[in-house]
Protein backbone atom coordinates (compact mmCIF):
# COMPACT_ATOMS: atom_id res chain seq x y z
CA UNK A 1 0.00 0.00 0.00
CA UNK A 2 1.34 3.56 -1.07
CA UNK A 3 1.76 5.91 1.65
CA UNK A 4 -0.03 9.53 1.43
CA UNK A 5 3.10 11.35 0.04
CA UNK A 6 3.67 8.80 -2.72
CA UNK A 7 -0.03 8.71 -3.61
CA UNK A 8 -0.05 12.37 -4.37
CA UNK A 9 2.93 12.50 -6.17
CA UNK A 10 1.76 9.30 -8.33
CA UNK A 11 -1.54 11.53 -8.47
CA UNK A 12 -0.15 15.14 -9.74
CA UNK A 13 0.64 16.32 -13.15
CA UNK A 14 1.94 19.78 -14.80
CA UNK A 15 -1.59 20.60 -15.02
CA UNK A 16 -2.01 22.20 -18.61
CA UNK A 17 -5.98 23.20 -18.19
CA UNK A 18 -7.79 24.33 -15.30
CA UNK A 19 -10.93 24.54 -14.48
CA UNK A 20 -12.01 27.94 -14.14
CA UNK A 21 -15.21 27.79 -11.75
CA UNK A 22 -13.23 25.95 -8.99
CA UNK A 23 -11.36 28.00 -6.88
CA UNK A 24 -8.45 27.53 -4.08
CA UNK A 25 -9.99 28.12 -0.80
CA UNK A 26 -8.24 30.56 1.00
CA UNK A 27 -7.25 28.61 3.78
CA UNK A 28 -6.07 26.09 1.69
CA UNK A 29 -4.14 28.93 -0.06
CA UNK A 30 -2.59 30.06 3.11
CA UNK A 31 -1.30 27.00 3.79
CA UNK A 32 0.78 26.40 0.40
CA UNK A 33 1.86 29.82 0.95
CA UNK A 34 2.74 28.96 4.67
CA UNK A 35 4.76 25.97 3.05
CA UNK A 36 6.57 27.45 1.17
CA UNK A 37 7.77 30.35 3.16
CA UNK A 38 8.78 27.52 5.57
CA UNK A 39 10.64 26.15 2.85
CA UNK A 40 14.82 25.50 3.16
CA UNK A 41 17.74 27.12 1.80
CA UNK A 42 20.98 27.30 2.00
CA UNK A 43 22.09 29.65 5.29
CA UNK A 44 18.56 29.63 6.00
CA UNK A 45 18.49 33.34 3.31
CA UNK A 46 15.34 32.94 2.29
CA UNK A 47 16.69 34.89 -0.66
CA UNK A 48 12.93 35.21 -2.10
CA UNK A 49 9.77 36.85 -2.64
CA UNK A 50 6.54 34.94 -3.42
CA UNK A 51 3.49 37.13 -5.36
CA UNK A 52 -0.08 36.13 -5.32
CA UNK A 53 -0.93 37.73 -8.41
CA UNK A 54 -4.93 38.37 -7.89
CA UNK A 55 -5.68 40.75 -10.18
CA UNK A 56 -6.77 39.87 -13.63
CA UNK A 57 -5.57 42.51 -15.87
CA UNK A 58 -1.76 41.95 -14.75
CA UNK A 59 -2.24 38.29 -15.27
CA UNK A 60 -3.89 38.63 -18.76
CA UNK A 61 -0.45 41.17 -19.71
CA UNK A 62 1.75 38.06 -18.08
CA UNK A 63 -0.06 35.53 -20.11
CA UNK A 64 1.03 37.01 -23.11
CA UNK A 65 4.58 37.43 -22.25
CA UNK A 66 4.45 33.71 -21.16
CA UNK A 67 3.18 32.35 -24.91
CA UNK A 68 -0.39 32.58 -24.19
CA UNK A 69 -0.22 29.62 -21.78
CA UNK A 70 -4.03 29.02 -20.77
CA UNK A 71 -2.77 28.27 -17.15
CA UNK A 72 -1.74 31.62 -16.37
CA UNK A 73 -5.48 33.04 -16.39
CA UNK A 74 -7.40 30.09 -16.11
CA UNK A 75 -5.92 28.76 -12.76
CA UNK A 76 -7.37 29.60 -9.53
CA UNK A 77 -4.30 31.43 -8.46
CA UNK A 78 -1.46 32.04 -10.15
CA UNK A 79 1.87 32.26 -7.98
CA UNK A 80 5.34 34.21 -8.99
CA UNK A 81 8.45 32.33 -7.32
CA UNK A 82 10.82 35.75 -7.39
CA UNK A 83 14.19 35.32 -6.38
CA UNK A 84 16.77 38.24 -5.37
CA UNK A 85 18.80 39.57 -7.79
CA UNK A 86 21.37 40.24 -5.38
CA UNK A 87 22.38 39.84 -1.80
CA UNK A 88 23.69 42.66 0.11
CA UNK A 89 25.29 43.63 3.44
CA UNK A 90 22.28 45.21 4.59
CA UNK A 91 20.38 42.30 4.14
CA UNK A 92 22.59 40.09 5.73
CA UNK A 93 22.71 42.26 8.26
CA UNK A 94 18.44 41.83 8.53
CA UNK A 95 18.61 38.22 8.50
CA UNK A 96 21.16 38.87 11.36
CA UNK A 97 18.85 40.53 13.29
CA UNK A 98 16.09 38.70 12.61
CA UNK A 99 17.45 34.90 13.84
CA UNK A 100 18.68 37.03 17.09
CA UNK A 101 15.30 38.16 17.73
CA UNK A 102 13.56 34.84 16.83
CA UNK A 103 15.95 32.78 18.84
CA UNK A 104 16.69 35.31 22.24
CA UNK A 105 19.98 35.37 21.04
CA UNK A 106 22.42 38.88 21.10
CA UNK A 107 23.78 39.90 17.57
CA UNK A 108 27.51 40.16 19.06
CA UNK A 109 27.08 36.35 19.33
CA UNK A 110 26.37 36.19 15.93
CA UNK A 111 29.13 37.94 14.56
CA UNK A 112 31.13 35.21 12.80
CA UNK A 113 27.70 34.03 11.11
CA UNK A 114 27.42 37.27 9.86
CA UNK A 115 31.10 37.76 8.75
CA UNK A 116 30.71 34.03 7.16
CA UNK A 117 27.47 34.91 5.05
CA UNK A 118 29.86 38.29 3.98
CA UNK A 119 32.56 36.30 3.33
CA UNK A 120 30.30 34.06 0.89
CA UNK A 121 29.13 36.78 -1.21
CA UNK A 122 31.94 38.49 -1.65
CA UNK A 123 33.59 35.33 -3.12
CA UNK A 124 30.87 35.55 -5.82
CA UNK A 125 30.26 38.15 -8.46
CA UNK A 126 26.73 39.40 -9.24
CA UNK A 127 26.01 37.14 -12.01
CA UNK A 128 26.91 34.03 -9.90
CA UNK A 129 25.06 35.19 -7.23
CA UNK A 130 21.71 35.57 -8.68
CA UNK A 131 22.07 32.11 -10.24
CA UNK A 132 22.62 30.86 -6.45
CA UNK A 133 19.50 32.76 -5.20
CA UNK A 134 17.40 31.46 -8.32
CA UNK A 135 18.17 28.00 -7.31
CA UNK A 136 17.34 28.06 -3.72
CA UNK A 137 13.88 29.57 -5.17
CA UNK A 138 13.30 26.23 -6.84
CA UNK A 139 13.52 24.56 -3.43
CA UNK A 140 10.52 26.25 -2.72
CA UNK A 141 8.76 25.62 -6.01
CA UNK A 142 9.33 21.93 -4.91
CA UNK A 143 7.94 22.83 -1.57
CA UNK A 144 4.57 24.27 -3.40
CA UNK A 145 4.37 21.43 -5.17
CA UNK A 146 4.35 18.66 -2.92
CA UNK A 147 2.23 20.54 -1.06
CA UNK A 148 -0.59 20.93 -3.44
CA UNK A 149 -0.54 17.35 -4.37
CA UNK A 150 -1.17 15.96 -0.90
CA UNK A 151 -3.99 18.25 -0.52
CA UNK A 152 -5.51 17.28 -3.62
CA UNK A 153 -4.96 20.82 -5.71
CA UNK A 154 -3.53 20.86 -9.07
CA UNK A 155 -0.11 22.74 -10.09
CA UNK A 156 1.44 23.99 -13.00
CA UNK A 157 4.72 25.47 -12.77
CA UNK A 158 6.12 27.39 -15.71
CA UNK A 159 9.50 28.53 -16.83
CA UNK A 160 7.92 29.31 -20.42
CA UNK A 161 8.16 33.17 -19.96
CA UNK A 162 9.59 36.02 -20.65
CA UNK A 163 11.13 36.77 -17.05
CA UNK A 164 12.35 40.34 -18.00
CA UNK A 165 9.01 41.72 -19.49
CA UNK A 166 7.17 40.23 -16.49
CA UNK A 167 9.70 41.56 -13.59
CA UNK A 168 8.63 45.18 -15.83
CA UNK A 169 4.87 44.05 -15.44
CA UNK A 170 5.40 43.68 -11.55
CA UNK A 171 7.81 46.35 -10.87
CA UNK A 172 10.57 43.90 -9.33
CA UNK A 173 13.79 45.27 -10.26
CA UNK A 174 12.98 48.54 -7.82
CA UNK A 175 12.31 45.74 -5.40
CA UNK A 176 15.79 43.67 -6.55
CA UNK A 177 14.07 40.62 -7.58
CA UNK A 178 13.38 38.80 -10.67
CA UNK A 179 10.77 36.31 -11.83
CA UNK A 180 12.46 33.10 -11.32
CA UNK A 181 9.72 30.69 -11.72
CA UNK A 182 5.46 30.57 -12.65
CA UNK A 183 2.91 28.52 -10.96
CA UNK A 184 -0.28 28.62 -11.66
CA UNK A 185 -2.76 26.06 -8.55
CA UNK A 186 -6.16 25.45 -8.86
CA UNK A 187 -8.21 22.28 -10.18
CA UNK A 188 -8.16 20.50 -13.64
CA UNK A 189 -10.12 21.04 -16.15
CA UNK A 190 -12.12 17.90 -17.54
CA UNK A 191 -10.96 18.56 -20.90
CA UNK A 192 -7.25 18.76 -20.00
CA UNK A 193 -6.00 15.27 -22.13
CA UNK A 194 -2.96 15.46 -20.10
CA UNK A 195 -4.42 14.49 -16.82
CA UNK A 196 -5.08 10.64 -18.33
CA UNK A 197 -1.05 10.71 -19.27
CA UNK A 198 0.69 7.57 -17.54
CA UNK A 199 3.30 9.30 -15.70
CA UNK A 200 6.58 8.90 -17.10
CA UNK A 201 10.02 8.04 -14.68
CA UNK A 202 13.06 6.18 -15.24
CA UNK A 203 13.13 2.89 -12.87
CA UNK A 204 14.67 2.97 -9.27
CA UNK A 205 17.55 1.11 -10.36
CA UNK A 206 17.98 3.78 -13.30
CA UNK A 207 18.22 6.59 -11.11
CA UNK A 208 18.91 5.21 -7.29
CA UNK A 209 22.14 4.26 -6.81
CA UNK A 210 23.83 2.94 -3.52
CA UNK A 211 27.79 2.91 -2.74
Amino acid sequence: MQSEIIEALNWRYATKSFDQTKKVSENDLNEILEAIRLAPSSFGLQPWKFIVVENKELRKKIAEKAWNQPQVTQASHLIVLCSKTDISEDFIKEFIKETASTRNMSIESLKGFEDMLINFRKNHNKESIAEWCKKQTYIALGILLETAAIKGIDAGPMEGFDPKAVDEILNLNKEGLTSAVLCAIGYRSNEDKTSSYAKVRFKKEKVIEFR
